[in-house]
């Protein structure tokens, strides 16, 4: 059977994140991908321009929807707007039994524009972190989760076992906004693994983040080990970041397409390290 990939996110009305860079990836990585949105976005390359929050009850209907017909073999979460909508994020997530669940703390736009309230973000820590398979923040996002600044290696891997104290079973810290090559901090509680990339020139990386946690959680729907499903999904995103298209006035998508048949095989070569 076709693994099944839900993403419960936000709408990104230029196509380049959110809902459709998630259906996007979760397809041309060989997955069928299925949707909660939780916000439409009025969104293109260079900024938001406005959002509208679905309902809470709406967002439960959608996943209850989805999940009591269709199923599921992994998840992944983005956007998640506000209090309320997390809050019914994680009652439903718990009562389906959603696993593995990748949690995407999308904090804000690549324009800078807020896409979770203030006073939500103490929510998504308390209530979304411990049902986390594995958490992706950027280095603002994990600054913020733990409350430390994360400006070099070392600090990546204290916020990554503050995480993991908070609930998270896997954490990925990644170091894409650092110096030099790319480098992010996998970690398990017990092990730091580093997943090393050359750095692409481009500027266009809009819905990196969206696409790096979908290509995770089709890894994990695929039965891959979390390190492996980290490396492969890694490896997707460094594909389409080659080939990103310079569409727009601002940051451009990446080129999804170039994804499809890669859903064996690695698209580019890495290296990792464990400690």
């Amino acid at each position: 059977m076709i693994p099944r990939v839900l993403t419960i996110a936000g709408s990104d009305s230029g196509g380049g994140a959110g809902i459709q860079a998630d259906l996007k990836t979760i397809t041309a990585l060989g997955g069928f991908g299925m949707s909660a949105v939780t916000a439409l976005t009025s969104q293109n390359t260079v900024e938001v321009r406005a959002v509208f929050e679905v309902s809470p009850d709406f967002v439960a209907s959608q996943i209850d929807a989805v999940v009591e017909d269709i199923g599921f073999d992994a998840a992944k979460t983005g956007m998640l707007a506000n209090r309320g909508v997390i809050e019914v994020v994680a009652d439903r997530v718990g009562y389906h039994g959603i696993s593995p669940l990748v949690v995407d703390p999308v904090m804000v736009a690549k324009s800078g524009d807020p896409l979770l309230e203030l006073d939500a973000r103490s929510v998504m820590r308390d209530l979304m972190l411990p049902l986390a398979t594995v958490v992706t923040p950027n280095l603002a996002e994990a600054a913020e989760l733990v409350g430390v600044e994360v400006a070099d290696l070392a600090g990546m891997e204290e916020a990554a076992r503050r995480l993991h104290d908070l609930g998270a079973e896997w954490v990925l810290v990644k170091g894409g906004h650092l110096a030099g090559e790319p480098v992010d901090v996998l970690f398990d509680g017990k092990s730091f693994y580093r997943v090393v990339r050359p750095r692409v020139r481009t500027a266009n990386s809009h819905g990196t983040g969206c696409t790096y946690a979908a290509a995770i959680a089709t890894g994990l729907a695929l039965d891959k080990a979390v390190p492996e499903a980290v490396e492969w999904a890694r490896d997707a995103v460094q594909a389409a970041l080659r080939q990103a298209l310079p569409l727009g006035q601002g940051s451009g998508p990446l080129n999804h397409g170039v994804l499809f048949g890669l859903a064996g095989a690695a698209a580019d070569q890495g290296t990792a390290s464990s400690r």
